[in-house]
Formats: structure tokens, sequence, C-alpha cells
């Protein structure tokens, strides 16, 4: 590691011992590292500094990218309490299935499952907090209703370069009580262009 002299890394002297300065065949070698502190200086030393800093922080670190084009989302019910609503449409949607296409471009495919989670804009939820790290991820989110408090949504499940699979939990308040709905949720990979 070098030691900062006089206020300048260009200037810095090494903690290892240098080659001899003069005469034989090691005289090149000096000749070459010192024309290279004089070139890198300063930018060498920021360079080196923020490499330790992206390889120590744990949200720096590569995301596992995924496939571009298009996938599949599919939302399973599979528990549904809401107040009001008749008992018959309730069992007719438990167990049912909705798959929601997104179409991955080349750019947020770098950002690995992310762009998969990543809400609907329409919907116009607000991502609380988000933890995606060594095939697990988790994500609670804040989306707005019409009328009263906002809906909490809650998911967990683990991933790979394949998809996620995992678990949605979501409560909130409607006129008539406490709602609640649980479903099941798969990310697959859909042959074809977007």
């Amino acid at each position: 590691m070098a030691r900062l002299v006089s206020g300048s890394w260009a200037n810095a002297t090494p903690d290892y011992p240098l080659p001899p300065l003069s005469g034989g065949r090691n005289k090149p070698v000096r000749t070459r590292w010192l024309a290279r502190r004089r070139l890198c200086g300063h930018a060498c030393a920021m360079r080196a500094v923020i490499a330790l800093a992206l390889l120590l922080l744990p949200s720096a670190t590569a995301a596992q990218s995924i496939q571009t084009g298009r996938w599949d989302v599919t939302s399973t019910a599979v528990d549904l309490v809401v107040p009001g609503a008749p008992a018959f449409l309730l069992r007719m949607i438990k167990g049912r299935s909705k798959s929601e296409r997104k179409c991955i471009s080349p750019i947020f495919s770098a950002t690995g499952v992310a762009a998969l989670l990543a809400p609907d804009p329409k919907a116009q939820c607000h991502i609380d907090s988000q933890q995606i790290a060594d095939g697990r991820y988790s994500q609670t989110l804040t989306c707005p209703q019409k009328q009263g408090p906002p809906i909490k949504i809650r998911r967990a499940g683990s991933y790979d370069a394949s998809g996620f699979a995992g678990r949605l939990d979501m409560s909130g308040q409607t006129p008539k009580g406490a709602m609640s709905m649980i479903l099941d949720q798969k990310a697959t990979h859909a042959a074809g262009a977007c």
C-alpha cells in the first residue's frame, strides 16, 4: 500500500522494496514503474478506492441477469377475505390464475429479478422496502385506493435466472371492513418477442 507523501498520490512511496535504480536489468522496470506513477497519480488512487467500495457494499454487487424478451407472471388466488363480496364469487376466484405479461429490455435484464418484481406503473404503488440477495427476495409495497387507506402488499420467495416463485400477501381496508388476499406467484420466460 502506498503512503501519502506531501499531499499528492503522485509522489507516494510504496511500502514494498523497489527494484534498484542504477544499472543492470532492473533499471527499465523501475523506470516503467515511476512513469506509470507519474501518469496515473490521483486518478489511479481514486479508481482503487471506488473499486474497493464497490466490492464491500452489498447493494453494489452485480445482479443475476435474466433473459430479455417476454415474461409471464402468473398469480393464483390461495385465500380471499373481502367483506361484502358474495361467498360464491370468492369460491369461484379461489384457485384461479391470472397472468400478466412483462417485456424485459436488455437494459432492465441486467437488473435481474428486480425487473420482474417492479410494480405496474399504472397502479402507482410505492416500494417501501426490497431485498434481493442469495436466491431470495422480499418486498413491501404501499398501493393507493380510490377510497380509503392504502393497501399493504408483502411479497417473498425465491428466484434464479429462470424466474421467481413466491407468495404475495395483500391487506387493506374496504368500506365494509378489513380485506386480505393471498396469492401464489410464479414468473417464467415465454417464447417469442415482445
